[in-house]
């Protein structure tokens, strides 16, 4: 599986309640396909009291979205653009497809030897 979405990105949301909103990738969840975006998607959670939290109540917590609701932002238009891959000399590049620009290279496994 390709990571077109990647830890740390700039994405941008292309449906649902938080529609057209900004934020910062915090963490991916392969299996599931979904991503945790700063700032969006934000729920009520009830916590009990506790040691780290004594006084307990309600707190605002970022829930994940869909892989296929979000786009990474191209870093020069500033808008959300689809990927694609290119090799270029030898390393395996995230590419935004309306401008061309690099998102940055994908890591490839090492081999086990």
């Amino acid at each position: 599986m390709a990571a077109r979405i990647k830890l740390g990105d700039l994405v941008q949301v292309i449906t649902g309640r938080d529609k057209g909103q900004v934020g910062r990738v915090l963490s991916v969840l392969h299996k599931e396909e979904r991503v945790v975006v700063e700032g969006v998607n934000r729920i009520t959670k009830h916590v009990k009291p506790s040691q780290r939290n004594p006084q307990g109540g309600r707190v605002q917590v970022n829930a994940s979205i869909h892989m296929s609701n979000v786009l990474p932002v191209d870093p020069s238009t500033g808008k959300g653009t689809r990927v694609r891959f290119e090799d270029r000399s030898g390393v395996k590049h995230r590419v935004a497809v309306k401008s061309g620009t690099s998102l940055g290279e994908i890591k490839r496994p090492k081999k086990a030897s």
